[in-house]
């Protein structure tokens, strides 16, 4: 009974993350925050330099890497970045026609491996599922999406053989 006491807590702890619902980990992360009011809980909201502004952000991201299914990077205007169009999953492209008919005349803004490189204002509602960061990705972040995500009209990550 002893033995079984102490291996319980060892199965589960090595058990546990190996069940991770099947979800698959990403090398790469993309977010979006949503701009949120500034008297919101401080522990929840981070803040951002924004057109001039110092604007807050919800902590929590309204849509994230595992919303992605393809991806397509164009050159940015600024000439040393990249941009890319970010389709999203179906019912990702729900969530988001949702979020941003909620949320006009509010910025979004994108964060790519922790840093914050571009952000938008949401002007009307997003019905089509595809997001544009119009900069701020290095060409090594686009080969890294390369490995994890098709480009829009692919089947397969061009990284995967």
């Amino acid at each position: 009974m002893r033995f079984l006491l102490l291996v319980l807590p060892f199965l589960l702890v090595t058990a546990l993350p190996s069940m991770a619902g099947g979800r698959r980990s990403h090398d790469s992360s993309i977010v979006f925050h949503m701009e949120t009011d500034p008297g919101a809980n401080p522990k929840m909201v981070f803040s951002q330099f924004v057109a001039g502004e110092e604007r807050v952000f919800s902590r929590v991201p309204e849509i994230g890497t595992s919303d992605i299914a393809a991806f397509n990077p164009f050159p940015s205007k600024d000439g040393a970045t990249y941009g890319v169009v970010i389709r999203l999953k179906a019912g990702s492209k729900n969530r988001l026609a949702a979020i941003t008919a909620a949320n006009i005349n509010r910025w979004l803004v994108a964060r790519v491996n922790g840093r914050v490189v571009d952000a938008v204002i949401i002007d009307r509602q997003i019905d089509d599922g595809e997001l544009v960061i119009w900069k701020g990705l290095s060409n090594a972040e686009i080969k890294q999406l390369d490995e994890e995500y098709p480009r829009l009209g692919e089947k397969k990550p061009r990284g995967k053989s």
